[in-house]
């Protein structure tokens, strides 16, 4: 909204700054930590007063018992520290930034949702896991859709228009010139993605069906965004379960994916590591800006010992948000690289029941790989304390985020 004021009066001295995607970002951020700080501490201090309290199973684990009634549905923190932010600065007309905001809400209800019934109905099971799922499949498929069908969703691809092996239409007004050697940059509808570590490294999902851009791609796109949308929220809230490790996890993501963002989103810098330029991708650093300082803000009241927990309201939208951006800026395929402390967690879950399962019915009892999963129980049973194994896997999941960024170039 601010965007649109000053652009309104932009001939006012001091005015132009808006139009810097870098210092609205930087403003985003500052809001956020400071909404966190503020808003959080009272909306900490209301979930006290209604009584919205934790209840703890006992699994044996140490410290376990102390953390009964300690606040959650905390995630309504996080969401107002990133929606605020981003409706005051970003641009709100921006398709990319419409769909960061439809994410954003509609997984945070749906975690609210669970959250609720687990709090005030005193269903421990929360919202049935079909409806969960539902829900993720119905936001997966206005991502998939609007990411497929919408015309303002390109990218621009340098060519040379003397190559007779382009095959692509003559040159357009639209298409902008690069160079004197006459190679332009051309707007285009396209699948195409980001693969890591491959030199021509640009996938186009058209090709699974053996045609290039087939309008048919769709059937194959729409289930791959929910697939990963699903995959990942899910390991969001599975990561959740220890002080301040899903915050902190997210916040070193959203680092990673607000450089590849502005990276993606800046011709001279996609030119420069010859990358893919997605045209008005950079409003996205706005938003995940928001992002960054609203988990870094929660981090507050989340480290080690905990005031607040964030609930299903802030986990499964903090995975959503992840996966779309990631999406958005077609570098989805860096994810399991990206959210390594997600997917190992996902699979220590995975492997623990299947193998748990598999040992049943072999041998007539179940065993285990793990003491107990997701992994970072398994480091609490060993009896390492939560904040060291909170601080571990942060400095994995730096490393994996710098290793991600590394990408770019590493081919």
């Amino acid at each position: 909204m601010l965007y649109y004021l000053f652009d309104y009066f932009r001939d006012l001295p001091g005015a132009g700054v808006f139009q810097y995607i870098s210092f609205r970002a930087a403003m985003a951020i500052v809001l956020s930590l400071i909404i966190s700080a503020v808003l959080g501490k009272r909306i900490i201090n209301y979930l006290r007063y209604k009584q919205v309290g934790e209840t703890v199973r006992d699994l044996g684990l140490t410290g376990q018992i102390e953390k009964q009634g300690t606040p959650t549905m905390g995630g309504i923190i996080i969401i107002a520290a990133i929606v605020i932010p981003t409706l005051l600065f970003a641009k709100l007309q921006n398709v990319y930034i419409i769909l960061m905001l439809i994410v954003t809400i509609w997984l945070g209800l749906i975690g609210f949702l669970d959250d609720y019934i687990k709090v005030f109905k005193k269903n421990k099971k929360g919202l049935a896991g079909k409806f969960k799922v539902i829900g993720q499949i119905g936001v997966g498929i206005i991502v998939g859709c609007t990411l497929y069908f919408n015309s303002t969703v390109t990218i621009k691809e340098k060519i040379l228009l003397t190559d007779p092996s382009a095959n692509y239409a003559l040159a357009t007004q639209e298409d902008l010139p690069c160079d004197d050697a006459g190679y332009v940059w051309h707007e285009t509808k396209s699948l195409k993605t980001t693969i890591p570590f491959v030199k021509n490294n640009e996938f186009d999902y058209s090709w699974i069906l053996g045609t290039s851009n087939s309008w048919w791609a769709f059937l194959i796109f729409i289930p791959i965004v929910i697939f990963i949308i699903t995959a990942v929220s899910n390991g969001a809230n599975i990561t959740d379960g220890i002080d301040g490790l899903a915050a902190g996890t997210s916040a070193i993501i959203g680092i990673a994916l607000a450089v590849l963002a502005y990276l993606s989103g800046n011709r001279e810098f996609a030119d420069y590591l010859n990358i893919m330029y997605i045209p008005n991708s950079g409003e996205l650093v706005v938003f995940i800006s928001a992002f960054v300082g609203a988990c870094i803000g929660f981090l507050w009241y989340n480290a080690y010992p905990a005031q607040v927990f964030m609930g299903d309201t802030g986990s499964l939208s903090l995975g959503g948000i992840i996966a779309v951006f990631a999406i958005c800026i077609r570098k989805e395929l860096l994810i399991p690289i990206l959210c390594g402390v997600f997917l190992i967690e996902n699979l220590s879950v995975m492997m623990q029941v299947s193998y748990f399962k598999y040992t049943r019915k072999r041998y007539g009892e179940g065993r285990r790989i793990f003491l107990m999963s997701p992994l970072h129980h398994h480091y609490q049973k060993k009896g390492m304390h939560e904040s060291k194994i909170v601080a571990r896997f942060w400095i994995i999941g730096i490393m994996l985020a710098v290793f991600s960024i590394v990408t770019l170039k590493l081919r």
